[in-house]
């Protein structure tokens, strides 16, 4: 490995799986990248809900104690590996498929990332404002593109728009050319319309079923349910022919699932975890998500920011639902201030 070398470096870590308050700070060895990966130092990281399913062992994967834990990273290039190509030192970079599989999370002041895995930061994009859209954007993508098969002229439901994934959708389904329905609470729908929303139901209005019928009055060829709520009677309803679902959310849900209506539309019902995408798929999504930030498409409702060292007080505001709507980026550099 081309570079540098250091004692320690601060990271948010835990030993075991558990809550929240796990979650350590404090110093460990800077990882050693072999000759395909990349050390990154990093400028910024936030916090998932699939974090807090890899932290708690609700979601398992391969793990190594201690873990340090979080998904994406956005920082700059500090070694590279011998068989890296493509990169330099003091390049800006991000990964968002750190943290699981094996690999050590993002939550510190150094990371290894897979020469794969990494992509460059478009010129004058902040790391603060590209970190927490990487993971949402990039499963939006993944679940309108590589498993919901979209085209342009669809049209396409999505449930839960005023969340972070759902968000992402309305933006990279309108950009797509599809006419977007978005559901979500009342007071989200201006900010549904400005993603590029055609129209917006609330999602406890009971008359939802017949709004979402008048917009599409033929049927819905892509529903994205990014709420967690599965409710796949009324969905599954609303679908076109050949009509297809695709579930990213409802860790515990055991939604009924109507197999007459959906069969007789020759519909479909796809699960969907970007945690099992394929690098290739993993830098399909990267490159739309690259274009649109360079745009400025592509940004966080709300966002603060606070210390590395805040990662187990931001897991627990997560699973409080104490974040509807707002992504918290974590910065290293702020516990030295």
């Amino acid at each position: 490995m081309r570079a540098m070398k250091a004692a320690y470096m601060k990271a948010a870590y835990i030993e075991g799986f558990g809550s929240a308050d796990g979650i350590r700070f404090g110093e460990l060895a800077p990882p050693v990248g072999g000759p395909t990966d990349v050390v990154v130092d990093v400028v910024a990281t936030t916090v998932n809900p699939v974090d807090t399913f890899v932290r708690s062992g609700a979601w398992r994967t391969p793990v190594t104690f201690p873990f340090v834990v979080g998904r994406d990273v956005v920082g700059t290039v500090a070694a590279t590996g011998a068989g890296v190509s493509g990169f330099a030192v003091g390049d800006v970079v991000w990964c968002n498929s750190l943290g699981h599989g094996g690999r050590q999370g993002a939550a510190a002041e150094r990371v290894v990332v897979p020469v794969d895995r990494l992509y460059r930061l478009p010129d004058g994009v902040s790391p603060t404002d590209a970190a927490p859209v990487l993971h949402p954007a990039a499963t939006a993508y993944l679940a309108l593109f590589t498993r919901g098969a979209l085209r342009a002229g669809e049209n396409v439901l999505v449930v839960g728009a005023g969340g972070n994934v759902g968000g992402a959708a309305v933006v990279l389904a309108a950009e797509a050319g599809a006419r977007v329905l978005a559901t979500a609470r009342a007071d989200d729908e201006q900010y549904c319309r400005g993603l590029g929303a055609e129209g917006f139901v609330d999602y406890r209005d009971p008359e939802l079923a017949d709004r979402c019928r008048e917009f599409a009055p033929d049927g819905f060829d892509l529903v994205v349910d990014a709420a967690g709520w599965n409710d796949l009677e009324t969905v599954v309803d609303l679908l076109a022919f050949r009509g297809r679902v695709v579930v990213l959310a409802g860790l515990r849900s055991r939604p009924v699932l109507p197999v007459g209506p959906l069969y007789l539309k020759d519909g479909s019902v796809t699960g969907f975890v970007i945690s099992r995408a394929t690098t290739a798929e993993l830098a399909d999504a990267a490159r739309t998500l690259n274009r649109l930030l360079a745009r400025g498409r592509l940004r966080s409702r709300s966002v603060e920011e606070a210390p590395l060292s805040a990662a187990a007080e931001v897991h627990a505001r997560l699973e409080r639902g104490q974040l509807h709507g707002r992504r918290v980026v974590l910065r290293p550099d702020l516990d030295a201030v």
